[in-house]
């Protein structure tokens, strides 16, 4: 399946894998280059009432959506909860737009409805899911951490975050990866009978 569309779609995907390599890169080097304030934000204190008066009108309240945390002298743990807050879901954008960059340039190279596609469509959807939920614990711990170094009252624990929905976007390829692979089985059998 050698079109176009499918040639361009590939060159796409790698260049933005690529993009998303030097995001991760950029951000990696200037966070561990950095010496100044580290910072976080939370939704803990969501629909707090805001203790300055804003001279809002009659009947009018006001309530906070979320909390910025900043530490100016951070420790080594803050900078690396920093860290784990921030690199993870470019590490996960660059790898999972790789391994799709790759099957569709096997696809274009060998059509479609092949063994090789089929398996590397299912790598991709288990990458996907697995990589999603430990992407969003990795992140969600280290900013859950983070804001309990910063404000202990919040407490710390397992936190997932960021697109969820991903793990259900995984799972789909991970089936029709299956469902590729036993069509790709019964052609060779009805090729192998006639």
């Amino acid at each position: 399946m050698d079109t176009r569309l499918t040639r361009t779609l590939a060159s796409a995907t790698f260049a933005l894998a690529v993009l998303c390599g030097l995001t991760f890169l950029g951000t990696g080097v200037t966070h561990v280059l950095d010496d100044g304030a580290v910072c976080v934000q939370t939704g803990f204190w969501a629909n707090a009432p805001l203790a300055d008066d804003l001279h809002l009108g009659n009947g009018v309240e006001a309530a906070a959506s979320a909390t910025r945390l900043c530490q100016h002298s951070p420790s080594a743990g803050q900078r690396a909860a920093d860290l784990g807050d921030r690199l993870p879901w470019p590490l996960f954008g660059t790898l999972a737009l790789l391994l799709f960059s790759r099957l569709l340039k096997t696809v274009v190279r060998q059509g479609p409805f092949t063994d090789p596609v089929s398996r590397q469509l299912s790598a991709l959807g288990w990458f996907v899911t697995a990589g999603t939920l430990v992407t969003g614990l990795v992140a969600g711990w280290s900013q859950s951490w983070l804001v309990d170094s910063m404000a202990p009252i919040v407490g710390s624990g397992p936190t997932l975050s960021g697109p969820l929905v991903l793990v259900l976007a995984g799972l789909a390829a991970v089936i029709m990866g299956k469902i590729m692979r036993e069509g790709v089985r019964m052609r060779e059998d009805l090729e192998g009978t006639i």
